[in-house]
């Protein structure tokens, strides 16, 4: 049910700000915690939960609920930041995948957890510098980026981490919540982030 790679085993109070990143599903929620250092960003963990051998609707957002408070409680991300549903032309699954979203933001709110909202679109051309990425190319880059070896056999997982280092590339992002708060990070565009560290990229 419960997936949790934890790549690089880092001390939590080593970083300046941790961000959890998640990319909601009512059958594979993905996520992706980064810790911060000053400039540097590192990955803690990526993953997913299972939600696809649930049948009952309500059961899965009940999973859904206290798997990401234990997500909250293990890492204490600083931050939430989390895909704004996908609108198409299901309206139940648009339902479905809404109810998933919020319940997510209520396991953040109830830890009072400032949570950042960001279009697929968005996160998209945050890490490649194209809204139009498939999700290979995003999960690609982003290996790059953080440098881990082995490629998550879901790309849910690399869709949550994207949302996280979407975050991460805000320069003042506008949160909601308990609390808002400001990224420290000052590159507010993969292209900037690029032209300022091109010895990371390789």
């Amino acid at each position: 049910m419960y997936l949790c790679l934890v790549l690089q085993r880092l001390e939590l109070e080593d970083f300046d700000r941790i961000v959890l990143g998640i990319d909601p599903g009512t059958n594979i929620m993905g996520y992706g915690v980064v810790g911060l250092k000053g400039k540097e960003f590192s990955l803690i963990s990526i993953g997913i939960i299972r939600l696809d051998k649930l049948e009952d609707h309500a059961i899965k957002l009940k999973h859904i609920f206290e798997r990401v408070t234990g997500l909250i409680d293990s890492y204490k991300p600083d931050e939430l930041a989390i895909e704004a549903p996908f609108y198409g032309k299901n309206v139940q699954s648009m339902l479905k995948l809404g109810r998933a979203q919020g319940v997510a933001i209520a396991a953040a709110l109830m830890r009072e957890m400032p949570i950042y909202e960001y279009q697929p679109r968005k996160i998209k051309l945050s890490i490649t510098g194209s809204g139009n990425s498939s999700k290979e190319a995003v999960a690609e880059m982003l290996q790059r980026l953080l440098k881990f070896d082995d490629m998550p056999t879901h790309l849910d997982a690399t869709d949550g981490l994207a949302a996280a280092m979407c975050h991460i590339f805000q320069a003042n992002p506008r949160g909601f919540g308990a609390k808002t708060g400001s990224s420290n990070k000052k590159a507010n565009s993969w292209e900037k982030f690029a032209t300022e560290n091109k010895s990371r990229i390789k």
